[in-house]
């Protein structure tokens, strides 16, 4: 099977960097053409019922946290985002060799996405989402087209799921699913199975289905990725885990150098406009336990040739609406087609230059905002609109 090569994701955990942040970034490779928004959505007390892409569940009892997310225009779920609780995921796709019954992919239930988003609505701590994820796939299971154009495209998932003190590795096979909880140092993920031995939580009766699959004898000790892999990327997974090694050495990792490997394009972690899954949309979180968490989100396609804007849960935080995508057939938000027309159409290295001494510029502001809301001379109101004036800045730089 030739499967797409697309996304990665990244975390690098507190021990690696001076501030003792943990960063996490993810690009997400989709389709070509197809738009990737960036919406705010205010949580609080739902109905009982919950339309997701495909099918309609429950509605959790309590009430849901604030979510900032970076999702296909069409669909109900996500590929990354966070929440108001200082939670972030990114989920890849990975194809298993568990695709009867309960694994076949190609049954409309939740997406891998749904999943990532009902994690961060209802999730206040890492282990809490991962719990939340797992719970729904063993009622619900996972699948249905990935893309809104092709019903062949579908898949499996794995995540990374972080806060500020610990992360996170799941992945899953059908119902079926393994974590491994990271503590320290760094790890990545791209599109193909990594848990082996190590297995700190897993479904019930794992062990006794891999055997009636013949996957396992039961003698040996148990390998997830041996057992289910059905093959990944292991060249673009290497080539990420060699990038962040090179970037930890120092000990002082920060959100420039997840840019830094977001945007990395001979390794193809960065997938151009022309590829024929590019990278539509990025994402960079700085968690601290202590401080401020800030999200940045491009929104736009190419992180290389993007700007980055940063969002933070303030008490009132306002999201621009031109990177909301209209209910229409392109679906291209306003940042979106001004970015295409002025940026990729035009590979306009001027605008570049531009765009990332901005970048630079909100990177200073919210360092320096961060010193004196720790001296008490600052309060977070007046971060508020630090996402939207960004992106106004940027529609402004295209002549919008």
């Amino acid at each position: 099977m030739n499967f797409p090569k697309s996304c990665d994701t990244f975390v690098v955990l507190s021990n690696h960097n001076k501030d003792r942040r943990v960063i996490f970034g993810k690009n997400s490779d989709r389709p070509q053409n197809e738009v990737q928004e960036v919406v705010f959505i205010k949580g609080g007390l739902r109905d009982k019922k919950l339309k997701c892409t495909y099918i309609t569940i429950e509605e959790s009892a309590n009430p849901v946290n604030d979510v900032i997310l970076s999702k296909p225009a069409w669909m109900w779920g996500a590929e990354m985002g966070a929440n108001d609780k200082n939670v972030v995921i990114g989920n890849e796709a990975v194809w298993t060799n568990n695709n009867d019954g309960d694994g076949d992919a190609k049954e409309k239930r939740l997406l891998g996405m749904d999943l990532l988003r009902l994690g961060l609505e209802r999730g206040n701590t890492a282990e809490d989402a991962l719990c939340v994820i797992t719970t729904l796939l063993e009622i619900y299971g996972q699948g249905g087209p990935c893309s809104e154009h092709d019903d062949y495209h579908y898949y499996h998932n794995s995540y990374i799921i972080a806060d500020p003190t610990e992360a996170w590795v799941l992945e899953t096979s059908g119902k079926l699913w393994v974590a491994e909880k990271l503590e320290s140092g760094y790890r990545n993920i791209s599109n193909g199975l990594t848990i082996t031995t190590k297995i700190d939580k897993h479904s019930e009766k794992l062990h006794e289905i891999a055997k009636s699959m013949k996957l396992w004898d039961g003698e040996t000790k148990f390998n997830f990725t041996e057992c289910f892999s059905s093959g990944g990327d292991d060249i673009r997974q290497e080539e990420g885990e060699i990038l962040l090694k090179n970037s930890t050495a120092g000990m002082s990792f920060d959100v420039k150098d997840m840019f830094y490997i977001l945007r990395h394009k001979e390794s193809f972690i960065c997938r151009g406009c022309d590829d024929s899954y590019p990278t539509q949309g990025s994402q960079v979180s700085s968690l601290s336990a202590n401080s401020i968490n800030i999200h940045w989100f491009t929104g736009t396609p190419d992180p290389s040739q993007s700007l980055f804007k940063p969002f933070i849960f303030t008490p009132n935080p306002q999201v621009s609406p031109y990177t909301k995508s209209p209910n229409e057939p392109l679906r291209e938000h306003y940042l979106y087609s001004l970015h295409a027309a002025r940026v990729i159409k035009s590979d306009n290295e001027t605008i570049i230059k531009i765009l990332q001494d901005t970048e630079n510029g909100y990177i200073d502001k919210i360092e320096d905002y961060i010193r004196t809301l720790d001296s008490g001379h600052s309060t977070l109101h007046e971060l508020d609109c630090i996402m939207k004036e960004c992106v106004e800045t940027e529609v402004k730089l295209y002549g919008g």
